[in-house]
């Protein structure tokens, strides 16, 4: 068997999750990836990674020449995967009950047969902690009891409605199901024993029901009526399964490992919170009305403003230490190696996190939110060391392994976090050196057009001293720092159309002629970048061609909507899955777009 014919493609998957944890369910019926019981924990299912080794917990139908089909129940984050032949159709329906606490996580998945007399296939295969734990099995009354013999001693159970049986350290089922007829799996935490107190028909039904209530009544909270609406607010469900209902932090992507070329070395961990992606995530969560999601992270940031310097990123909790490790004989996906946990990129410094942060607190101000004396002078702390430190070379956006540079980007977010907080201080009338942080504002400013203006080049340049165009020189229209009308920035907008556009897809640079990652082979084009350039081009007045990309860019969505990092040379998505960056930058293009359209 071809290796790479264990993998379904990435595409595949479908998203469910409970705002602790998610996990990922193919249109085969295989869930194959989950943390437990946090986003950054552990896995128990990761055959995403490596099919042989790392478990799955599969539901088959027996059928013949199948079709699979997925969808959501709408404006939720209930998964339906349908398998429909001559012989009959089937389907799945999965999610996972939003609770207050972690560890009462639980995934239910019902099996129905929909037309037909269907014989059905169960197979719960878990491998705790990464792989690296053995656990033990045993019969419970309804189903199956997990226990791990890792440092937590986890425990999960698998219930039921019809017999389980044990294989090994497994659990399988075999039973058939006639037309309307179904059948019940819970999987759940089994850490606390007092935790569930009634029948499993009772609590499926109830939990499903309040599942559904809780997603759409979230939904009707967006303030959002414009175009594309469903694709908004899929896109806005996709990030609120990103952020942590305990914490107000959110994850930048569901998963690690997934590489961003197949066979490729560029496989990172973005299960943690980045302070650039959460604000950028907080930012259109305001943009949409979420006041709530706002308010919760910067309770979260404040938190890691006054422990002292902010670094780039962190664990869920605020947790600072995310040692990077290989999963030593893991395959990686489709070969993918290596597969890594952690990031070593915690330890880099990146002077744009202060301006993307700023610019997010300034939005949730104007928007009405509350900002104490007691944040503002952690704010205030925050902008010293953009004072202290603006003119330093740093690891930039994106997360360069090599030398550090002067970036254009974490220039002009060091003009960013200058203006947004001078702004905050004026309409609050808080305390602060007024003429000092005015005249750093503006020596910033003029060092962004004198030091990274490249004549030859005819553009704005990845860094200082460079020749190299990169995409992220497309914030500065977006974030108020030029007119998308200015003769150095119409040049600077060619440039990037003529190096970095492939159809209506753009690379973040070209790095076969801009070495500066210092990694091996190729990587496919930056959804997130294509959609700042659909921005800038309907900031331009350019509705139409804004209005053809962005539509062109919704064909490279999956069939639910989802986005990962990356397009690949035959359309495909790659890496981490699916990206919080990714769904962000599809609203803000939309609200831009639907804004310009209107006005027009």
């Amino acid at each position: 068997m071809d290796k790479n014919s264990k993998y379904q493609p990435i595409e595949n998957y479908g998203i469910i999750g409970d705002l602790h944890t998610v996990a990922l369910v193919s249109k085969t019926g295989r869930l194959d990836f989950m943390s437990y019981t946090r986003f950054d924990s552990p896995t128990i299912f990761a055959a995403l990674l490596d099919a042989d080794k790392a478990g799955y917990f599969s539901i088959q139908p027996r059928l013949d020449d199948v079709d699979h089909k997925q969808m959501y129940l709408p404006d939720t984050a209930i998964l339906v995967t349908r398998f429909l032949a001559n012989d009959g159709i089937a389907e799945i329906m999965d999610y996972m009950p939003v609770n207050q606490e972690e560890h009462n996580c639980a995934v239910i998945r019902r099996v129905r047969t929909i037309r037909g007399n269907i014989s059905y296939e169960m197979a719960c295969r878990p491998r705790f902690d990464y792989a690296r734990a053995t656990h033990t099995l045993r019969e419970e009354k309804g189903g199956v009891l997990f226990e791990a013999q890792d440092n937590d001693q986890t425990r999960i159970r698998l219930l039921s409605d019809i017999p389980i049986t044990l294989d090994g350290t497994d659990a399988v089922a075999s039973f058939s199901l006639r037309e309307r007829e179904s059948a019940f799996f819970l999987l759940e935490s089994a850490q606390n024993e007092k935790q569930r107190n009634t029948e499993l028909q009772d609590y499926i039904e109830t939990t499903m029901q309040q599942t559904i209530t809780y997603w759409q009544s979230w939904v009707e909270k967006s303030k959002y009526q414009g175009r594309w609406m469903e694709m908004v607010n899929r896109s806005a469900i996709t990030l609120k399964l990103l952020t942590s209902y305990k914490y107000g932090s959110v994850v930048a992507a569901a998963t690690f490992g997934l590489p961003e070329a197949i066979g490729g070395e560029r496989n990172w961990d973005y299960r943690y919170t980045w302070i650039r992606d959460a604000s950028f995530t907080m930012y259109i969560f305001l943009k949409l009305g979420f006041m709530e999601e706002a308010a919760a992270f910067l309770v979260w940031i404040q938190q890691q403003c006054s422990d002292g310097d902010l670094q780039l990123m962190y664990a869920v909790d605020g947790r600072t230490e995310l040692n990077e490790f290989c999963l030593e004989g893991w395959d990686g996906y489709k070969g993918s190696k290596p597969v890594r946990v952690g990031n070593a990129a915690h330890l880099q410094f990146q002077l744009d996190v202060y301006g993307e942060l700023l610019d997010t607190i300034y939005l949730f101000n104007e928007f009405g939110g509350s900002i104490t004396y007691e944040f503002w002078k952690d704010i205030s702390r925050q902008i010293e060391q953009v004072i202290k430190r603006w003119k330093e070379a740093d690891h930039g956006i994106w997360e360069i392994r090599k030398d550090k540079r002067e970036f254009l980007y974490s220039r002009l977010m060091c003009w960013v976090a200058m203006d947004r907080a001078i702004r905050i201080a004026e309409k609050r009338s808080f305390p602060y050196p007024a003429e000092h942080w005015k005249k750093v504002r503006d020596r910033i400013f003029e060092s962004i057009y004198q030091d990274f203006w490249n004549e030859e080049v005819g553009a704005f340049v990845q860094h200082k001293g460079s020749d190299a165009i990169d995409a992220s020189a497309l914030m500065m229209p977006l974030r108020n720092f030029i007119s998308p009308y200015e003769e150095k920035w119409k040049k600077t907008m060619k440039a990037i159309d003529a190096n970095l556009r492939t159809d209506v897809l753009i690379y973040r640079y070209n790095n076969k002629l801009n070495d500066i990652d210092g990694l091996q082979g190729n990587e496919g084009t930056f959804s997130m970048c294509s959609f700042w350039f659909v921005e800038c081009l309907a900031k331009a007045g350019e509705l139409e061609r804004a209005r053809i990309y962005f539509e062109k860019m919704l064909g490279y969505t999956n069939h639910l909507g989802l986005f990962a990092e990356e397009i690949g040379p035959r359309g495909e998505q790659l890496g981490n899955y699916p990206q919080a960056f990714t769904h962000l930058g599809l609203i803000s293009a939309a609200l831009a777009l639907n804004k310009a359209l209107e006005k027009r």
